[in-house]
């Protein structure tokens, strides 16, 4: 055997073994599902997710149903097998595993920050429906129980089951005009709505689980669009007053803003 032929043998043994490492070695990346949707002006888990008291509350009909992503853990390791088969499917995304997990190490963790961010957009989408309501929170009392749901990316649904609960559309309407609305985006107490992570998949988990209508955050219609089911129509918003004025429209048969 020449030189040159055991060299090149040498050489392919090495790319091989180079390829084999890299294809079994774990990657910084995490692989996100569609996940779970519940109705807000429903239960969760056999309990109110809205409980209003000090005030009179309306009886709603339809769903306002917030979605959630499921992903790997961030102690789950994703290899290079496991990223080239997300690539190419609709119904998973390949993350970098900082943007799933910028806090938190293994499970316990995340969950714990997760929680943490749950519960202060709870707080802050009732400031906002409040807030919007010109209704002071020391004479409503409202407790939300969504505790194992975690994130922000449930608040403006959140602020809108609120509302729907104590003044609906304003002239006795429901929002949902009865039928079964999905969305997403985080809300601010002075009610903008700011984007998300998952969005492609959310909206998956809408259409999934009946949803006609997806309001989704301005800036992220193309996300949406990618992947949206037949059906589900594509409501952008910018901010709480105009996702409502745009369910008052779908439910009166107006015009309303498309992605």
């Amino acid at each position: 055997m020449s030189s040159r032929t055991r060299a090149l043998l040498v050489s392919s043994v090495l790319v091989v073994a180079l390829l084999i490492t890299a294809a079994l070695a774990p990657l910084p990346f995490s692989l996100a599902y569609p996940g779970s949707t519940a109705d807000v002006l429903g239960e969760h888990k056999g309990k109110p997710v809205i409980t209003i008291s000090g005030t009179p509350t309306r009886k709603t009909t339809g769903q306002l149903r917030m979605v959630a992503i499921v992903a790997t853990g961030p102690d789950v390791p994703v290899r290079l097998g496991d990223i080239v088969k997300g690539w190419f499917a609709t119904d998973e995304a390949v993350m970098p595993r900082d943007s799933v997990y910028p806090v938190g190490k293994n499970s316990r963790e995340v969950s714990e920050h997760n929680a943490a961010q749950m519960k202060e957009s709870q707080d802050t989408a009732v400031q906002a429906a409040l807030g919007h309501l010109h209704k002071s929170p020391k004479d409503v009392r409202i407790k939300l129980n969504m505790a194992d749901i975690g994130g922000p990316s449930a608040g403006l649904l959140f602020s809108l089951g609120i509302i729907d609960k104590l003044d609906g559309d304003g002239a006795g309407h429901d929002l949902t005009g009865g039928r079964k609305i999905s969305g997403t985006g985080t809300i601010t107490a002075d009610g903008k709505v700011g984007p998300v992570g998952g969005v492609p998949l959310k909206v998956q988990a809408a259409g999934r689980d009946g949803a006609s209508v997806f309001l989704v955050p301005k800036q992220q219609c193309s996300d949406a669009r990618a992947t949206a089911p037949d059906g589900v129509r594509l409501v952008p918003v910018t901010t709480l007053t105009g996702a409502l004025d745009a369910l008052k429209s779908l439910r009166a048969g107006k015009n309303v803003p498309a992605c």
